[in-house]
């Protein structure tokens, strides 16, 4: 059993609410949720986070036999990860930066509940990460509206939030392919 609280899973369902109208609104590429799954290289490194975004082909699927995680030695990368941190603040900007760089993940978020912030990170050639403003994996869309949704969770629920932000995708302009 978990140990997070009301206000980590109401962020992490949030984000899926948005990956998800952010798919139906700009692109009809394959992209696939897999949030809390486990992702290893084994025998080095493993993670869990609380979002894993796939787009496009080569999302990973289980098969009956097979250990029940992403196996990187097997599938791909994901495009982009995320951890809510809401008690875990600290590890998720220092601690999970790292092992999130080492496994190659080219896009990782950290959500600060507590401060309605995202930050957002590309992964470099050289193996860091730089803080950015706009998404590579969801191309176009801007950090700061994701904060403005987190701000919006002051108003109401998970659901309206992503309501609204399903309704301000539509004034970022013409359909993206990313």
């Amino acid at each position: 059993m978990g140990n997070e609280g009301i206000n980590h899973a109401r962020v992490s369902d949030l984000f899926t609410l948005l990956f998800g109208f952010w798919f139906n609104y700009f692109t009809d590429r394959v992209a696939d949720s897999l949030g809390g799954c486990l992702i290893e290289k084994p025998n080095t490194q493993a993670a869990s986070p609380d979002l894993v975004l796939y787009i496009g082909e080569g999302v990973p699927q289980w098969q009956a036999g097979e250990p029940r995680l992403i196996d990187l030695n097997k599938w791909r990368v994901p495009n982009l990860v995320g951890e809510v941190g809401d008690t875990t603040l600290a590890t998720d900007l220092d601690e999970k930066k790292k092992l999130y760089a080492n496994l190659g993940i080219p896009e990782y978020w950290v959500i600060d509940v507590k401060a309605q912030r995202v930050f957002a990170f590309i992964l470099q050639e050289n193996g860091s990460y730089v803080q950015a403003i706009e998404s590579i994996a969801l191309a176009g869309l801007p950090i700061v509206l994701l904060e403005e949704t987190l701000e919006r969770l002051n108003q109401g629920t998970n659901i309206s939030a992503a309501s609204w932000f399903a309704q301000n995708i539509a004034n970022l302009g013409t359909v993206v392919e990313a």
